[in-house]
């Protein structure tokens, strides 16, 4: 598995720091459990991160505050992070964990079009999903009112911008719309988190939207 789209560095940092949503939370450790380098790049936020809090005081943050980070961070003795069991099925350990279980644990809900998807239970300010689309199928055009991460675990997605294999995330924001098409040979299923409701074209999407809670 080679993994070449990565979650960023305020988001790893973030999740360091334990200021994201319960959703993204939960779509960062599942993509950190399978990806080395977002794997190790955490592990020096986290370093960094109760080292500053040992000794820092409470003051406002400079426009540098990142770059400053980032350059201590390479100062630092490279030490490999440790690497998860590997476990059979297809949901990594974070996400098998908290779903009790890996897709025959999963309760599906169709939504039209073949795709199915099963809605997480986690805290407020954002949501998360369990999405199975079949091989060849498209999701319907949309945008997006706020952040989506979107987490292969297994086959592919492709849009106009680049292709998603297993262990990819896609980060999503205001500035993108685009239609994910699954690709062929292998039913496509992803951990999508979201801040916002989803902004879709199409009539049908947006009169199903309150009832399916995208």
């Amino acid at each position: 598995m080679t993994i070449r789209h990565h979650l960023s560095d305020p988001l790893l940092m973030a999740y360091a720091a334990a200021q994201l949503p319960e959703a993204f939370s939960l779509v960062v450790a599942t993509h950190v459990s399978l990806c080395d380098d977002c794997r190790a790049r955490l592990a020096s936020f986290e370093a960094v991160g109760g080292a500053v809090l040992d000794e820092a005081e409470e003051i406002a943050l400079g426009e540098d505050a990142l770059a400053q980070t980032l350059a201590r961070i390479e100062r630092l003795p490279q030490e490999p992070a440790p690497k998860p069991a590997p476990r059979s099925g297809v949901f990594p350990g974070p996400l098998a964990d908290y779903v009790g279980g890996d897709l025959d644990a999963v309760r599906w809900r169709r939504v039209g079009g073949g795709v199915r998807q099963a809605i997480l239970p986690t805290g407020k300010g954002a949501t998360v999903r369990l999405l199975h689309i079949p091989a060849g199928t498209a999701v319907p055009d949309h945008g997006h009112r706020g952040m989506e991460l979107t987490l292969v675990l297994q086959g592919a997605f492709a849009d106009a911008n680049d292709r998603f294999g297993r262990g990819d995330v896609e980060i999503a924001d205001e500035d993108l719309d685009h239609t994910p098409v699954a690709m062929a040979g292998e039913d496509c299923i992803c951990l999508a988190a979201t801040d916002a409701p989803l902004r879709f074209r199409g009539l049908i999407p947006r009169l199903a939207q309150p009832l399916l809670r995208i």
